[in-house]
C-alpha cells in the first residue's frame, strides 16, 4: 500500500465549438477556463482543442502560470469530430492524416510538458477493416506516436472507451494486455471511470489489474456527470490508485451539469474527500 501517495486534481476544457454539447466542463475560451479552474480550487487543466495552434505554447503558458495551474494532458478527439480521422479508417491518406493531427498535438504538448490523449481517434472496425486488421493498425500507429511522445519526454495516453463509441479495446485488463503483448512501454492507459463503469465487473479492481500501466485517470461519476451525482464508489477507486503507487492526475472530463460551476464545484469536493481521507 502506497499510503504518502499525492493525487493531483484537474478539470477539462474544450475549446472545440463542434463539441459543445460534450463531456467538457468548460467551453467558453481558455482564458475563462483557466480562471474559473482556479478560482474552483484545481491543481491543473485538460485542454480539449481544435488544433495544435489552439494550444501554443505563448498562449497557454502565461495563462497557466497567472492562474498557478499545471496542465494535465491534451486531447485529440478534435481531428474525430472536426475531421472525421481515426486510426483505423479504411483509406491509408485518411489513416496519415490522423497521425499527423496527432503527431501535432504530441509536439505541443511535449513542449507543454504533459502528454497527449488518443480516444476517439482510434476509431472502430469496418466491413472493410475487420477487427485483427484494425487491431493491428492501432499497434503500429501507437507505436511510432508513442516512441514520438518518449522523444519529448511524455507517455502517450490510450483511452479504451465504451462499446457504443469502439469496438476496439473496451476493458483497461485487456487493453493494458495489447500493449505488453506488442511491446508499447511508452504508452500508458488512460482510465476513464465512466467507460470503466459500463464495461468492467470491478471498477475498482479493473484499476488495480492493471498497475503501472495506469498513465491517467478520468474522475467522473457513472453517468458521465461529476462524481457523486451517480453509483461510482470514489473510496474503492482511490484505495485501488494507492494500492497500485498512481501519482497523477484525477480529471474531471464531465458533463457541465446542472451547470460548470456546480459541477466543478462537486468534483473538488468529492476530490478533496477522498483524496484527504
Amino acid at each position: 500500500m502506497h499510503e504518502g501517495v499525492v493525487l493531483k486534481s484537474a478539470i477539462t476544457i474544450c475549446l472545440v465549438p463542434e463539441a459543445g454539447r460534450g463531456p467538457f466542463v468548460f467551453h467558453g475560451g481558455l482564458e475563462a477556463g483557466c480562471r474559473a479552474a482556479a478560482d474552483a480550487g484545481f491543481d491543473g487543466v485538460e485542454l480539449f482543442p481544435a488544433g495544435a495552434d489552439d494550444v501554443a505554447v505563448r498562449t497557454v503558458n502565461p495563462l497557466l502560470a497567472a492562474h498557478g495551474l499545471a496542465l494535465a494532458a491534451i486531447g485529440t478527439g478534435a481531428g474525430f469530430v472536426k475531421h472525421g480521422l481515426h486510426l483505423v479508417h479504411p483509406d491509408e491518406a485518411v489513416r496519415r492524416r490522423a497521425r499527423e493531427f496527432i503527431a501535432s498535438i504530441i509536439e505541443v504538448a511535449g513542449d507543454l510538458g504533459a502528454p497527449a490523449i488518443i480516444g476517439s481517434m482510434q476509431g472502430r472496425t469496418t466491413s472493410e477493416v475487420p477487427r485483427e486488421a484494425a487491431l493491428v493498425m492501432l499497434a503500429d500507429a501507437l507505436g511510432e506516436l508513442g516512441d514520438q511522445a518518449a522523444r519529448r519526454g511524455q507517455p502517450l495516453l490510450y483511452e479504451p472507451l465504451n462499446r457504443y463509441e469502439t469496438d476496439l479495446w473496451n476493458r483497461q485488463a485487456e487493453a493494458a494486455a495489447f500493449l505488453e503483448a506488442h511491446g508499447l512501454e511508452t504508452v500508458k492507459l488512460l482510465c476513464d471511470l465512466f467507460h470503466m463503469n459500463i464495461e468492467e465487473d470491478d471498477v475498482a479492481g479493473g484499476l488495480a489489474a492493471c498497475g503501472r500501466r495506469v498513465g491517467h485517470v478520468h474522475w467522473a461519476d457513472s453517468n458521465r456527470r461529476a462524481m457523486g451525482f451517480g453509483h461510482t464508489d470514489p473510496a474503492a477507486v482511490v484505495a485501488a490508485l494507492r494500492m497500485i503507487g498512481y501519482e497523477g492526475w484525477l480529471s474531471a472530463e464531465v458533463y457541465p451539469w446542472p451547470t460548470p460551476s456546480e459541477a466543478a464545484g462537486r468534483t473538488i469536493a468529492s476530490l478533496r474527500r477522498h483524496l484527504v481521507a
